[in-house]
């Protein structure tokens, strides 16, 4: 367990941008669920104190109430980032195991989950998501999770689906055929423990995607939220008037940027896994 993590981060370290990645990533994880225990979120309207500049009490000024923004980017990123987590491992559930049982089974189980899949990729998601989510009532942050899961997977299904195709030839794959194993054993002993590498990476791109989405609807207020996060901040930046306050940038960037910051943290750490999963991109 030891020397594989040294190998892990032996690897991790040759890719700077992906190790830099890989850091702001725990950073932000830190920030976004330690912190809180210790900084209490700022609830307290002050009308003498609205759209404050940054200052030694209000190291990012203040909101439309008086209230204190770095306290709310502190507070705001454990719900973006347990929806994305949440519609990353439902999304690249269903992926796996539709384009697992497509690749594998072939004939007309294929032919069902490639149409299907075809028909959704047609869709705008983003169009898609919004019309659902004006029907559908999502309160809760596992709610919206699981839309966005349901709707992620069929991309990623044709990705994992080309490899089942080409790893089921393999020899090793043939010997299990032989020694009467089973679908299922074969499918998740033998196939999918083989593309892991294609797995985490279509998980991290499908959290990417999903904090883009979550954040869309909540601006768009197709989310209501009774909770906060960074996606509420730019809602209020945006419904209060803060473009029209010079003081008040921050109140609408702080969070822009810590989402952009969040989904460079995401790309360049798929980027270095990448490399580590591969051993042809691996420099040295």
């Amino acid at each position: 367990m030891k020397e594989g993590l040294k190998i892990f981060l032996r690897q991790l370290l040759r890719n700077k941008v992906g190790f830099a990645g890989f850091v702001i990533l725990i950073l932000i994880i830190f920030m976004s669920f330690v912190l809180p225990i210790f900084i209490p979120l700022d609830t307290k309207v002050k009308i003498n104190e609205i759209y404050q500049p940054p200052s030694l009490k209000h190291p990012l000024g203040t909101d439309f109430q008086g209230r204190d923004i770095l306290s709310q980017i502190i507070h705001g990123g454990k719900d973006v980032i347990i929806v994305a987590v949440f519609a990353g491992v439902i999304g690249t559930t269903i992926a796996v195991s539709l384009g697992a049982l497509s690749g594998f089974a072939g004939g007309k189980t294929d032919m069902v989950i490639t149409s299907l899949a075809d028909i959704l990729l047609t869709i705008p998601h983003f169009p898609l998501l919004a019309v659902l989510a004006a029907f559908i009532r999502l309160s809760s942050p596992i709610g919206l999770a699981l839309l966005l899961g349901l709707l992620s997977w069929p991309g990623a299904m044709r990705a994992i689906r080309a490899q089942v195709l080409s790893l089921k030839e393999r020899d090793f794959v043939e010997a299990a055929r032989v020694l009467n194993l089973g679908t299922f054993h074969i499918i998740f002993k033998e196939i999918i423990p083989n593309m892991m590498n294609y797995i985490v990476m279509n998980f991290i791109f499908t959290m990417r995607s999903a904090v883009y989405s979550q954040v869309g609807l909540i601006i768009l207020g197709f989310v209501p939220y009774s909770s906060h996060n960074w996606g509420i901040m730019i809602y209020y930046a945006w419904t209060r008037g803060a473009i029209f306050y010079k003081n008040s940038v921050l109140y609408l960037l702080a969070p822009i940027s810590m989402i952009a910051l969040f989904q460079w943290s995401l790309v360049s750490f798929a980027r270095a896994l990448e490399g580590i999963f591969n051993p042809r991109l691996r420099e040295g």
